[in-house]
């Protein structure tokens, strides 16, 4: 199975989206919770190419965007692959 990191934040309604999903889907994730800063907030901004919105999500280093793109691969039948399952 795929490496999924996510970077989340308290009370986002679209960090608890992305990370439904991926239970939904029985896939363990690591969580940074970056709600109070720090070098987790600045490692997501290096990662992520400058992105400020959470949730980042990267799966096997790869990032992927947020809560709205992992949706449009899942739509797309494209997320079960990246995830291997």
């Amino acid at each position: 199975m795929a490496k999924v990191e996510i970077y989340t934040k308290a009370w986002c309604g679209y960090c608890a989206r992305a990370k439904s999903l991926l239970e939904s889907k029985g896939v363990a994730f690591e969580e940074y919770d970056i709600t109070m800063g720090g070098p987790r907030r600045d490692e997501m901004l290096d990662r992520a190419n400058g992105g400020t919105t959470v949730p980042q999500i990267f799966i096997d280093g790869a990032h992927i965007g947020g809560s709205d793109d992992m949706a449009a691969l899942n739509r797309a039948g494209k997320l079960d692959p990246m995830l291997g399952l």
